[in-house]
């Protein structure tokens, strides 16, 4: 990603298709002031059943390619679509199964991370 910005729009892009799938407890943390954070922002959210996951993450694929033309650099977990991880390098989106996310807690380990608006501040 060029800049800053452009991560903070990929970040609410992804949650906001995910919102409109209904995902549950959609989460964006900007850790670029945490040290040693693998990437500027993460995305996290949860989904019902593995279907829900899946259809999560191909909801910000699409929503992404089409609004900015990036692929995600990896995709882990979607077979199993327990928790799936997409990578956009600046940006990491975490689809969960809300089992598995109570059991990872992976909020409360990035918890350094400020919350960030899903939507834009007018």
């Amino acid at each position: 990603m060029k800049n800053e910005q452009e991560a903070l729009v990929l970040a609410r892009l992804a949650a906001q298709a995910m919102d409109e799938k209904k995902a549950d407890d959609i989460r964006i943390l900007d850790l670029r002031k945490v040290h040693g954070a693998p990437a500027e922002f993460f995305v996290i959210a949860s989904g019902n059943v593995p279907s829900h996951v899946s259809a999560l993450s191909d909801t910000v694929h699409e929503v992404v390619k089409k609004a900015t033309g990036l692929n995600p650099h990896k995709v882990e977990g979607y077979m199993n679509a327990e928790w799936i991880l997409m990578d956009y390098f600046d940006v990491v989106i975490h689809i969960f199964q809300k089992d598995k996310r109570a059991f990872y807690r992976l909020d409360e380990l990035w918890s350094d991370g400020e919350e960030v608006s899903i939507t834009t501040k007018a």
